[in-house]
This record gives C-alpha cells, structure tokens and sequence, in this order.
C-alpha cells in the first residue's frame, strides 16, 4: 500500500456512548471524538458491522449495536473529518471471534452455494450502499478473527488450541474439508469487494505473535488460492506473547506470502483500577504486558508498538489499530445485552468491562498517551 503509517482506531461504539449522554475532551474542552482523533494525528477508523444485531422482540443486543444504518452513519462522519475507513464484516448477528462464529438468524437455512451465495450478494450489498453515500471504506475485512473458520457450522474448521500451539486434530479429509468451505466464503465476499472499487482486502486472525497459527492458517489459504492482500493480526499483550515474537511473526509472515501486514486490534490499560470492577485489565494483565498500569506505562506500549511493526522488512508493516479507545464506561452502555449474549452463547456479566483500556479517562479526558500518536 502506498500509504502514510496507519495509526487507526475501532470506535465502533461511539453512537451508544454518545446516546447515553457521554462526551469527549482535550485540555478541558468538549469536542468531537473524530476531531479530538484528527488533532492528535490518527487517520484511519475502523468500523464492525453485525447483519442484525436485534432480538425477534426488537431488543438491541448493545456493543454499539453496529447494524448498516449505524455503520453508515459512523462512516459518513469519519470521512466527514478526512479519515479513511477500514469496514469489518463480522458476517454475524453480533461479536465474531475464535469463540464464537455464528450465522445470521436469517440465514440459519441456508449452506452450501447458497450461503456463499448470500455472503457474496450482502458483501456487494452493503458495499454499494457504502460507495453511494461517498464512505466506500479504504480497507475491507472480510471476517473477523477467522482463526476457527467463521459462519458457523458450515465454515468451522478445526480449533486451534492456544496453549499447546497447534490446531486439534481431526480426520485429515475432515481438515480439508473444513478449510474448503471456508475459502469458499472467504472467496465470496472477497470477490464481491474486487468487484465493488479498489478497497485492499483483509484476512484477519487473532494471537498476533503465534507463527504456527499464522503459518498453518495462511498456508492452507495460498494453496487454495485465496485472494487478499494484507494480514491483519490482533495483538493484545496480556494474551498474544510479547513483541519480539509478535516482530518474528510479521517479519516471516510477510516475506513468506508477500503481503503487508496490520495491526488491526491492541490496547493496554491505563490503570488497574475499574469504574464498575470488572475490568478484563488488571494488575496481572500489567505484570503479564510487561508496561505498568499507568498512563505513562500506556503510552511507552503504544510506542513500542508501533516501532516494532514499522521495523517489519521492506516497509511491510503498515500500521496499527487501537480497539475502542472511547469505550467511556457509562451507566446503560454493555458488551452485550441478555438476547445478544444468548444468540452468541456467551454469558457473563452485562457493562463495559474495557474502560480501564481505553485512551479517555473514565470522564472522557483524552489521555496524554493520544499524543503518541501524534509524535509517531
């Protein structure tokens, strides 16, 4: 890509933030978030996109609720502010990770050809509705957090087990099987963006600093022929290894498959401390990252960051994303709500369990760490 270093933000929440009443400042002064973001030197927004993200009664399932209509209106006001737009087609109803990878309620028939089918006609869908109101985004993922295939049952493939560093075993016809539908549907919505403009495509797994992960998962892709043209690695330290394995990673990875690499999801807390008290980022967390929980300790991570990856061989490294900086921990606002945490068969606790790991203090003060961003 012949681009200038992405130094990017997931703010896919901010409309439920700010319908709740929350507000963003920098020195004492309300702003707007994507103006407070331009000033301190970021220019990319990522944004995620659920196909419908509400229960059969209406109820919202939260986390931003991003259906079209709200990513639309998201991105509209990115480009509005001169950022570029990154669109992450999580082809669910709500969250896609290794965890969880659930179909669209509406397509719960449909496999075969006429789910790639359908993944093919939304990707063009939404893309088109995207380039006619002047937001057709710069960078398109197509899935998020493949590592265990996406779409699930059809486009399962075997586990990947993180401890162990290998992929559970399974029948080798199984194996193949599994990676061949799921190329399929990759391939669907990938074609899909070829044919809509000249946006770079993503393929995105997570464990950002485990080669083997990425060497067998990206493997099976070439050999199937699979069309893209950046990987992008999530890379959280308290989960994904340190930077020197996250550097030997990018740095084969994009020799081996000639692609630039992207840091589409980090972030690190800024204390231990917690608004509700039940934050992922704890002290551990910050003996595990290796930075304390400071604001100071944020900031030297995010510098690190960002020179490790701009140290990738051949200018291959392209940039990083900070996932939901202005996450404000508010009353009303939650990963999930009831209905959404049973679609995704993932239950706990309702609220924001992020805010100790954003780049706002939990008033919505823009952190001194933002100005790495504009240093860098």
């Amino acid at each position: 890509m012949n681009q200038p270093f992405i130094k990017g933000a997931d703010i896919s929440i901010v409309k439920e933030i700010e319908s709740l009443g929350g507000a963003y400042f920098l020195d004492g002064e309300r702003k707007d978030l994507f103006d407070i973001l331009r000033i301190k030197g970021l220019n990319v927004v990522r944004l995620r996109l659920w196909v419908d993200p509400y229960a059969e009664d209406g109820t919202p399932y939260l986390g931003g609720t991003n259906d079209l209509a709200t990513t639309l209106e998201v991105a509209k006001r990115a480009r509005a502010h001169g950022l570029q737009v990154m669109l992450d087609f999580h082809y669910s109803d709500f969250w896609a990770d290794p965890k969880k990878q659930y179909k669209p309620k509406s397509w719960a028939a449909l496999t075969g050809a006429a789910l790639e089918e359908q993944v093919y006609r939304y990707t063009a869908d939404v893309l088109a509705r995207f380039k006619a109101k002047g937001a057709l985004p710069e960078l398109v993922q197509i899935g998020n957090e493949t590592t265990n295939g996406m779409l699930w049952p059809e486009g399962r493939t075997p586990k990947y087990h993180f401890e162990e560093k290998r992929f559970v075993e399974t029948e080798a016809g199984e194996w193949k099987a599994a990676l061949d539908r799921l190329a399929r549907l990759l391939q669907a919505g990938i074609r899909a963006t070829r044919e809509a403009g000249d946006s770079n495509i993503i393929l995105h797994l997570d464990a950002g600093g485990s080669n083997v992960l990425y060497r067998t998962w990206f493997d099976e892709m070439q050999a199937r022929q699979v069309d893209y043209d950046i990987i992008g690695l999530s890379y959280y330290p308290i989960w994904h290894g340190s930077l020197d394995e996250l550097s030997a990673n990018m740095t084969d990875i994009s020799a081996r498959y000639d692609k630039d690499v992207l840091v589409v999801e980090t972030a690190y807390g800024f204390t231990a401390d917690s608004k509700h008290g039940a934050d992922i980022f704890t002290a551990e967390s910050a003996r595990i990252g290796g930075y304390p929980a400071t604001v100071e300790g944020q900031a030297r991570f995010l510098s690190d960051l960002m020179t490790t990856v701009q140290r990738v061989p051949d200018g291959r490294g392209l940039g990083i994303v900070y996932w939901e900086p202005a996450w404000l921990p508010l009353d009303g606002t939650s990963w999930a709500s009831p209905p959404g945490m049973e679609y995704g068969h993932d239950v706990g606790a309702m609220g924001n369990h992020w805010g100790n790991q954003g780049l706002f203090d939990f008033e919505g003060n823009a952190l001194d760490s933002l100005n790495v961003f504009a240093r860098f």
